[in-house]
């Protein structure tokens, strides 16, 4: 279904990856990217996959939207983990490229359900396994 703001359409393809991510673990984190007019699935991580992994996936000079499984202990020692949506739009990456991904992000995030917390980064700093950490707490 075409967004009337971006003109942007979302493949089942993602939805269904992501149920898959949230429901049955099949994957650590996956990668998504506008091509055409439509958000399509980039790259899947494993579960064995780490969050350096993740990082290392996403391309220095190309936005994309990203969602990552983080499993984590809390501090009364209860083992836990948070879906994070990151929408990855570097510095270097192209003006019309920006724009058409923020325009966009907010019709993809609600296709997702079960998003529990949303990271913007423009640079990997943003981005760093201590941010994830501090926003999982």
């Amino acid at each position: 279904m075409a967004n009337s703001s971006s003109g942007m359409a979302v493949q089942d393809d993602c939805k269904l990856k992501f149920y898959e991510l949230k429901a049955k673990r099949n994957y650590r984190f996956i990668i998504y990217k506008i091509e055409g007019q439509q958000v399509v699935v980039e790259k899947l991580g494993s579960p064995e996959e780490s969050y350096d992994d993740f990082a290392n996936s996403l391309p220095a000079n190309e936005c994309r939207y990203a969602v990552f499984d983080f499993d984590f202990t809390t501090n009364e020692n209860c083992q836990k983990s948070k879906i994070f949506f990151i929408a990855w739009a570097p510095d270097t990456s192209m003006v019309r490229s920006k724009m058409l991904y923020a325009s966009s992000k907010d019709r993809f995030k609600r296709e997702l359900d079960g998003i529990q917390v949303e990271l913007q980064a423009t640079d990997p700093s943003e981005m760093s396994l201590d941010i994830i950490k501090g926003r999982a707490l």
